[in-house]
């Protein structure tokens, strides 16, 4: 079983190849270290909700889009339930 960051690593790098971006591109373009898109790439890293936005614009999809997508990928991660006031 993949770990969450690696299965957010394979939804960054599928969404960044179908935009058409390198990894410098994409890090370039999003304000961040071309090491740091492959860390999380590679899941060797955890997104920040900065980067998961910078990351998000430049690719042109949301970032709630882009976590479902990871969510979709690992069954097993639980979801929150959320909290009525």
């Amino acid at each position: 079983m993949a770990t969450l960051e690696q299965a957010f690593g394979q939804t960054l790098r599928d969404a960044r190849l179908k935009a058409g971006f390198t990894q410098e591109e994409l890090a370039h373009q999003a304000n961040l270290n071309t090491s740091a898109i492959s860390f999380l790439e590679r899941g060797l890293r955890k997104p920040t909700l900065h980067s998961v936005f910078a990351i998000s614009k430049v690719l042109g999809i949301s970032p709630s889009k882009l976590i479902a997508k990871v969510e979709r990928l690992d069954p097993e991660i639980e979801t929150v339930p959320v909290l009525k006031r």
